[in-house]
This record gives structure tokens, sequence and C-alpha cells, in this order.
């Protein structure tokens, strides 16, 4: 009986160690990635630490980092937004053309606003039509990128005197001796997070994506919260758009092809369930700085730039299974 009491327990042992480091790495495995990985490009690369190329990283990193503030806010209500890339395109495009046509300023506000109805659009479809997230923004992803077609005629578009507008302060200013992309970044991702922590708003956001029937039982009205979302989206993506047309005082019309996986990796390396009802703001910054800061070690020990491509699908599918392992272990716990 004594050897049996101790082979049980030992087993219980064991299986809590299992759950404790699974739940470790959960938490914890990604960071650890990141610190062997900055280490390891800090020993081939004295250049991989100097402020010059953390500033750089940083800045690179904000475009993408602004995008996925906004889509946090989406995921974590229970639906995912594929669209950003084609609508950081156009508004973009849409922002660079009409610059030297109506003025920076006009140009801006036409932009916002475009943007937010193409995000209203995505809001109604999902929100109201009760439509699947997936498929809608997966549709609306080639239909802008068609909308941008025919707007630019194919064609690229620039500002003809760059040197000469106030605009090009979005993405090539310094305010207190940091970039604006950067600061920018940073009040959208302090906005974003005390909204989703302290108001209302941003508890019916957690409680549709964590339990959507019970969040209706409850009172909330889930088709207007979800409608709210898209327009975060869209919003972060114009104020992307201003930054990125400011930096290049120019655009392609594929302009922001890619920068859904980007997001997504970012988002997902951040923490943020893609199951929906828990993540982070801050985290998804984390999560956009690990995969700006490796991309850059890369480069910097001189391995292509596809290589990013690989390194970022092995990121998100280890980043994925430990979402799933914590989500099956919680619901273990719950239903033993």
């Amino acid at each position: 009986m004594a050897v049996a009491e101790q082979i049980k327990q030992g087993s219980i042992l064991g299986e809590k160690r299992k759950a404790d480091l699974l739940s470790f790495l959960s938490a914890q495995g990604i960071l650890m990635f990141f610190l062997i990985c900055m280490f390891v490009f800090s020993l081939f690369s004295e250049q991989f630490f100097s402020q010059g190329n953390i500033m750089t990283v940083v800045r690179q990193a904000s475009i993408i980092g602004i995008i996925a503030v906004g889509v946090t806010v989406v995921i974590i209500g229970g639906n995912l937004d594929l669209s950003v890339g084609s609508m950081l395109s156009f508004a973009t495009v849409l922002v660079v053309d009409l610059h030297d046509k109506v003025g920076p300023a006009e140009a801006i506000l036409i932009m916002f606003a475009a943007t937010l109805l193409l995000g209203a659009v995505n809001g109604f479809l999902v929100g109201f039509m009760r439509l699947n997230s997936l498929i809608v923004t997966l549709a609306m992803l080639s239909a802008i990128q068609g909308l941008v077609l025919i707007y630019s005629g194919g064609q690229n578009v620039d500002i003809a005197d760059p040197g000469a507008t106030w605009f090009s302060e979005f993405g090539r200013g310094y305010l207190f001796g940091i970039a604006v992309p950067i600061i920018i970044f940073a009040l959208l991702a302090i906005i974003i997070q005390i909204a989703m922590s302290f108001t209302s708003y941003g508890r019916r956001i957690f409680a549709i994506g964590g339990n959507p029937t019970a969040a209706v039982y409850a009172g909330i009205r889930k088709n207007w919260c979800v409608f709210g979302t898209y327009l975060i989206s869209a919003f972060c993506v114009a104020c992307a758009a201003m930054v990125l047309g400011s930096r290049v005082m120019g655009s392609q019309n594929n302009v922001g092809q890619g920068y859904e996986l980007l997001v997504l990796a970012g988002i997902i390396l951040g923490g943020t369930s893609l199951l929906g009802g828990a993540g982070s703001i801050w985290k998804t910054v984390i999560g956009v700085l690990i995969l700006g800061f490796i991309q850059n070690g890369l480069l910097l020990l001189g391995y292509p730039y596809y290589t990013q491509w690989l390194v970022t699908w092995v990121i998100i599918i280890l980043a994925v299974w430990l979402d799933l392992a914590n989500k099956r272990k919680s619901l273990l716990v719950r239903h033993p």
C-alpha cells in the first residue's frame, strides 16, 4: 500500500510539474526565445545593441505596431481583420495623391473619413449582418486592393515637392529627440490600453470575445460593440498610412501587401488569443518589438530578406501552439 501511495503521489507531482511547465512556457516562452535570440545576435553583431540601431528598429516597427494596436481590439472581441494590408495601401495612396490637389490638412481629413468608412463596412457586415469575420475581411482585402488600382490607375503616386510641406513631420520628424512615428505609436497604445482596461466599453469587448452568448444575455449590445472595434482598427490604419505616406512622400499601390501577416504575427507573439476574450495592448507592443528585433538581427547577420518570412512562420506556429495548449489546460482544470 505504501509503495502504491508513493507511486500515486509521484504521478500527481509529475502532472503538477508538467502543468506548471506548460503554464510557464505559455506565459514566458516567447519572451525566453526573444532573450536567447537577442543574446545570440549581440554575440555576432556589435551594432545590434547600439542606440542608433535600437531607435531605428522601434521606428520601423511603429507602423506595424500602430495597426496591430487596433487589430488587437478586434481579436479580443472574438473576430479577425485581414483587410488591414489593403486598407493601408488605399489610405496611403489616397493621402499622398490628394496632398498636392487639396492640401495636406484636407488630404488627411478625407483619408481618415474614407478609411473609417471602409472600417464601418467591415463592422456592419460582421456586427450587424453577423457574417464570419474571416470571410468578410478576406473578401474586403481583395475588394479594397481592387479599389486602390481603380483609383490610381495602376500607377504609383508621389508628392511633387517633399521639402516644402509640413506633412513630412509625421514620418520624418522628431519631437524632444524622439521620432514622431514612435510617439504616435506610444500614444495610441496608451490610450487604447486605458480604454480596454478601465472603461465599460473595454470590459464589454472582453466579455463578447470570451463568451458571446453570456454577453448577450447580460444585456450587452454585441452588434454595436463589434462595429466599434472595426472603427478602431480602421482609425489605427489611417494613422499608420499618414506616417507611412509622410515617411516615403509617395506610395506604391500595393504598399500594404503582407502587412496583415506581420500584424497578426506581432499580436500572436504578444499572447493575444485568436479565440478572443484575452489579450493586452501592452503585450502586443512587446510582440511587435520582438518581431522587429528578430528581423533586424537576421539582416545584421547577413541573412537574405526572405529568411524573415520563414522565421515569422515558425514563431507564429509556436505561439499559436502555446496558446492552444494553455486553453486546453484551462479547460481540463475547469472540467477534469
